[in-house]
C-alpha cells in the first residue's frame, strides 16, 4: 500500500523577514517595514464615512456576488479609469485578491476536470503557486523576457494542453513591470487560441503610466480581478472584485455562493465609495512618486539600483557588487529599512530585493540617511 504523505503548510514567506526586522526595530524610530507592503496612509475619509454609516445595517447577509451599488461602481470606475466598458452582471465581488487568487485553481478544476496545471510568472506572489498547491493541482513557472513580462513562447506545448489558468501580474509585483495593450492582447489571444483562462491581476494598475487592461482585449476566456487594497488604503477591509467573460463570471458566482464567501456589508459599501473618487487615488499617486524619486535617488548613491519597471508602488533593487537579494536586505536592515528578498517571489529572483514604498517620507528620509552615511 502506498504511503499518504500528509500536507504540511510551509513556512509564510514573510516570517523568514522575523530577524531582519529585529535587527531594523533596534534602531532609533523602528522598523521602516517595507517589506510586505501593508499600505501606511490614511484611508480617505469619504470611505471611512462610507463604511461606518452603512454599519448600521448589516444585520442581514450581503449578497456574495456583491451589492448592485458596488456592480455600478466599479462598471463605471473601469470605464472611467480603465478606458473599458464592462456590463455590471459581468462582475462580482470577491475578499480581496488574495482570497480569489488562493481560491480559483480549486474551482477551475471542478469546472474542468480535465486539466491539473496552473501556469503562473516565474517571479511571482507567492499566493500563486499556493492556490495551486492547496487545490492538489500542478504549479508550473513560466519564465520572464528581460522587462520582466511572461513569455509566452517559453510554455511547452504539453503544459498549455494540462493548463486550467495563466496568471498574469501585470502591474507586476515584485518587479514594477507595466504592460501596454499589445502584451495583453497577445495573451488574451495565447489563451483563447489554448482553451486557457487566462486570470489578470491588475491590483496595482492605478499606478502603472497607462492603466492598461487586459479587458481591453476582450473578454472571451479573460478574468481580469481587482483591488481596494492599495488604490484606497482598504487593505484591511478585504474587498475586491473580478470581471471578465461573462460564462465563467456566473459559474463562480454561484459556486462561491456555496462556499459562503461574502464580502461584508461594511466594506461593501466602502467599495463603492471609493471606486466613485478619484482624488484620493491622485493624491496617492503623488505619494509614491515623490517616495519613488527620494529613494531611487538614494539608493543609487550606494550602489543600489531599481531594475524593475515603471509602475509606482515597488522597486525591485540589483547590487551593484552582485550581492544577492538577502545580503541587500541585511544592509538595509542595519539601516532601519526592511525589504523582502527576491527569492521569496522565485528562485530567479534570488540576485534582487522588493522594496514597498509604503512608508511616509519623514520615516524613510531617517534611514536612508543613515545608510548613505554608512551608519547602523
Amino acid at each position: 500500500m502506498a504511503t499518504v504523505v500528509p500536507f504540511v503548510p510551509p513556512p509564510y514567506p514573510y516570517e523568514r523577514l522575523d530577524a531582519l526586522k529585529a535587527v531594523a526595530d533596534a534602531l532609533p524610530g523602528g522598523v521602516v517595514d517595507c517589506s510586505i507592503g501593508t499600505p501606511c496612509d490614511p484611508v480617505p475619509d469619504v470611505v471611512a464615512a462610507a463604511a461606518a454609516n452603512a454599519a448600521r445595517s448589516s444585520m442581514g447577509y450581503p449578497p456574495s456576488a456583491g451589492t448592485p451599488a458596488l456592480h455600478e461602481a466599479a462598471a463605471a470606475w473601469m470605464h472611467r479609469r480603465l478606458g473599458v466598458d464592462v456590463a455590471p452582471d459581468d462582475l462580482a465581488a470577491c475578499i480581496g485578491t488574495k482570497e480569489m487568487v488562493v481560491s480559483l485553481p480549486h474551482l477551475l478544476a471542478l469546472r474542468r476536470p480535465d486539466r491539473d496545471t496552473v501556469l503562473h510568472p516565474a517571479v511571482a506572489y507567492p499566493s500563486y503557486e499556493m492556490g495551486a498547491t492547496l487545490a492538489g493541482r500542478r504549479a508550473v513557472p513560466v519564465a520572464l523576457d528581460a522587462d520582466w513580462h511572461l513569455d509566452l513562447d517559453a510554455i511547452s506545448p504539453a503544459d498549455a494542453q494540462r493548463a486550467l489558468v495563466l496568471w498574469v501580474n501585470e502591474p507586476g509585483n515584485p518587479s514594477s513591470s507595466a504592460a501596454d495593450g499589445l502584451y495583453f492582447e497577445r495573451v488574451a489571444e495565447w489563451g483563447r487560441a489554448h482553451d486557457v483562462v487566462i486570470a489578470s491581476d491588475e491590483c496595482y494598475v492605478e499606478f502603472a503610466p497607462d492603466r492598461a487592461t487586459i479587458l481591453r482585449a476582450g473578454a472571451d476566456h479573460v478574468l481580469a480581478v481587482h483591488s481596494l487594497s492599495k488604490r484606497s488604503n482598504l487593505a484591511g477591509m478585504r474587498v475586491g472584485f473580478f470581471a471578465g467573460d461573462p460564462e465563467l463570471v456566473h459559474y463562480l458566482v454561484e459556486t462561491r455562493k456555496h462556499a459562503g464567501f461574502m464580502v461584508p456589508t461594511p466594506a461593501q459599501a466602502a467599495a463603492v465609495a471609493a471606486l466613485g473618487d478619484d482624488t484620493h487615488v491622485e493624491a496617492q499617486r503623488e505619494r509614491y512618486r515623490a517616495r519613488r524619486e527620494l529613494v531611487v535617488e538614494r539608493l543609487a548613491s550606494v550602489g543600489l539600483h531599481h531594475a524593475g519597471g515603471p509602475m509606482l508602488f515597488y522597486l525591485w533593487l540589483r547590487d551593484d557588487s552582485g550581492a544577492d537579494g538577502w545580503a541587500i536586505a541585511d544592509r538595509l536592515a542595519r539601516a532601519g529599512i526592511l525589504v523582502s528578498p527576491g527569492d521569496l517571489y522565485g528562485e530567479p529572483g534570488a540576485p534582487y530585493a522588493r522594496l514597498a514604498l509604503v512608508q511616509p517620507l519623514e520615516r524613510l528620509e531617517p534611514a536612508l540617511e543613515r545608510l548613505v552615511k554608512g551608519e547602523g
